[in-house]
């Protein structure tokens, strides 16, 4: 508080170009005695934000519409007189439970038609009417209560959508809405179905939609086409459900910012969130580097691929809504960060395209079911290290918020697809395939030498970026084949991989053509015979022409490439095999059209990598193991980060950084 003027202080206020500093604050959890003095600590830290109310259901309509904001009121006011705005949450994520003992169906079920119970979080289904019914009417009590409060900067619809398994549900009405989906897509026609999924094959045939099952536990396996709708079906009830509350708040308070937080491991949820952020004015994040369970944090490229993600749901900057700073778990704690280390995946953040931050949680909980998810200041209500680390990390980043909020435009992008993905889940084909891991082999490549990298749905334009890969993206599509085309005979680097274009869009072989299938001219080759591995380092790969005299290792799958006026670059070194190519290019337009025909060492990817980057005239820019090097440039200013990711000092430039350091430079 200012002595002179009485009025509390903020490091930073956000204006159209700045950025939020807050954390997440659950203030029904505690006593109210320690509200005022809680909000006096968070303005201390230099927070100009908290987020609220997500999982109050219950607070809110203890009985059914019988609606009390009144707790909520009074919070607000309090965050008013410190100056402190608010990002609001709907609180359907967590179900209250005379809703649940009223209407049992609004609960999802395990495969197998075990009931979800009430407790937890995430339990309704997402095709339940009653779901429908109830939310409205809490949303609409909620938001039109606040619709004129201009404390409240953001509305957060419901919490991580499909997370911890609440993406799919095997109860009646899903059933049932499952083969609707099905009726609708093929006009009625049960024949059509039929013939599309080949349902000939073991006697599968259906003679009506009510028929069909959701594709639970059998004997051997479902149909893959079966399957492939049932994952887009999952994907649209939830899209749906996003949807249906981001335009009902727009119909009540118009003016209002939308915003999600969705959690990690997008990529192999059954949900495409690039299609759920379409109806959000802003997206979020909640980045765990290291939960409970693990015997470390995930590597630094593999944080960064996943804000990029995030970045790319949109293609725009994002907020991360729950940075941890202490050890976090539910049953199991976790591994604690280290003095600066979650400062510094802070920062990570920031340099990544997050614009506004706040730390889960304020404190840490004593009751429920996170009472080892701590916070900045844990239950014994004293202010250690990881209050003043972030009280430092708030001040010095406000002082940046120009560069920051700009922009970020790369020349690469690795791009993937909803089908391809759940194709891989449906058939795994190797157990060592991982869709998500191998793209990461690529963005590894760029990251070591500290090349920004798009990670992009496969129906946004890519045609301004130099370099596109498309690591197994197995459903083939023809729109797809005549971008990349298009892309390449402009000037493009185009990288298709093994498992790229091998399925039709009902996740079926087509007869008659060859893999890749649509791309055989665009890259001089067809691949002739493939088989999986289930060893990383199976056989070994010789280098050809400009890559002679470099050798390494393949495994996991591999392609048999029958190469027609392609260029080889590496080959198999295989008695069987050794008239087949594994790696070639071509020239393709004004472009090039590499295919990479097996998984390949991490330090193959790199030389091939290097060679595309060397190709495009891309600024590769060497640095310490460990070591993360962004730049950010916008509204006047210019930004070089430097990220120690090493618990260890590293010299960079001649210049020392201190364990899990982040230094700023400003230069012009």
């Amino acid at each position: 508080m200012d002595e002179q003027t009485g009025k509390h202080l903020n490091f930073s206020e956000k204006g159209e170009d700045g950025m939020w500093l807050g954390v997440d604050y659950y203030p029904e959890q505690w006593e109210p005695s320690l509200l005022e003095e809680d909000l006096d600590t968070i303005v201390e830290l230099g927070c100009n934000v908290i987020r609220i109310a997500e999982f109050s259901w219950h607070l809110m309509e203890k009985k059914e519409g019988q609606y009390d904001f009144s707790y909520f009121d009074h919070v607000i006011e309090k965050a008013k007189e410190r100056g402190l705005k608010v990002i609001m949450g709907t609180p359907t994520a967590t179900i209250p439970a005379w809703l649940a003992k009223k209407h049992p169906s609004i609960l999802s079920e395990f495969e197998g038609g075990k009931k979800r119970v009430f407790g937890g979080r995430h339990v309704y289904c997402f095709t339940s009417p009653y779901m429908y019914e109830y939310s409205e009417k809490i949303i609409r009590a909620l938001v039109g209560h606040y619709r004129e409060e201009d404390a409240i900067v953001a509305w957060q619809v419901d919490n991580e959508i499909g997370h911890e398994g609440s993406d799919v549900c095997y109860c009646e009405n899903c059933q049932k809405q499952f083969q609707n989906f099905l009726k609708k897509k093929f006009d009625g026609a049960i024949d059509r179905l039929n013939d599309t999924y080949g349902t000939a094959f073991w006697s599968q045939e259906y003679n009506s939609f009510d028929e069909i099952p959701t594709p639970m536990e059998t004997i051997t396996t479902h149909n893959p086409a079966l399957r492939l709708d049932w994952e887009r079906f999952r994907s649209k009830v939830i899209v749906d459900f996003i949807d249906f509350q981001a335009k009902l708040i727009k119909e009540i308070a118009p003016e209002a910012v939308v915003m999600h937080d969705f959690p990690g491991g997008g990529l192999a949820k059954h949900v495409d969130y690039s299609k759920a952020a379409a109806a959000l004015d802003q997206v979020a994040y909640n980045n765990y580097p290291v939960w409970g369970g693990q015997k470390e944090p995930i590597a630094p490229h593999e944080i960064a691929f996943g804000l990029d993600y995030i970045r790319g749901l949109k293609g725009e900057n994002f907020w991360i809504t729950e940075a941890i700073m202490g050890a976090q778990g539910h049953d199991v704690t976790g591994f604690l960060p280290r003095p600066d280390q979650a400062k510094m995946w802070s920062y990570q953040g920031m340099a990544h395209g997050c614009d506004s931050l706040m730390y889960f949680r304020y404190r840490g909980a004593t009751k429920g079911a996170e009472q080892f998810c701590y916070g900045i200041i844990d239950a014994d209500n004293v202010k250690r290290r990881k209050f003043y680390e972030v009280q430092s990390f708030f001040k010095d980043i406000s002082s940046y918020k120009n560069a920051l909020s700009a922009p970020i435009k790369n020349k690469v992008a690795i791009v993937y697809d909803y089908d391809s993905l759940a194709s891989f889940r449906i058939q795994k084909q190797s157990i060592l395939l991982d869709s998500p891991t191998e793209m990461q082999k690529f963005y590894k490549a760029f990251f070591d030498v500290n090349v920004g990298v798009d990670i992009i749905p496969e129906d946004r334009d890519f045609s301004s970026y130099q370099v596109v890969i498309l690591p197994q993206l197995i459903i083939t599509k023809h729109s797809m084949e005549e971008r990349i085309k298009k892309f390449a005979a402009d000037g493009g680097t185009v990288v298709l991989t093994y498992r790229c274009a091998v399925k039709d869009a009902d996740n079926n072989v087509p007869f008659g053509k060859t893999m890749p299938v649509g791309y055989n001219e665009l890259l001089g080759l067809c691949v002739v015979e493939t088989e999986s591995l289930q060893d990383a380092s199976a056989f070994q790969v010789t280098g050809k022409g400009c890559m002679e005299g470099l050798s390494g290792y393949g495994g996991i799958f591999r392609d048999m490439i029958a190469v027609d006026d392609a260029e080889v670059l590496f080959g198999y070194d295989d008695k069987f095999y050794k008239e087949y190519a594994a790696v070639t290019r071509k020239r393709a337009g004004k472009g090039m059209a590499y295919y990479i025909g097996c998984g390949l060492d991490e330090a193959l990817m790199k030389q091939i990598m290097t060679l595309i980057m060397k190709e495009n005239n891309l600024e590769m820019l060497s640095s310490p193991d460990g070591v993360e090097v962004v730049t950010r440039k916008g509204n006047g200013q210019n930004i070089k980060m430097y990220i120690n990711h090493n618990d260890a000092a590293v010299l960079m430039d001649g210049a020392e950084l201190s364990p899990f350091e982040c230094r700023i430079e400003c230069f012009d």
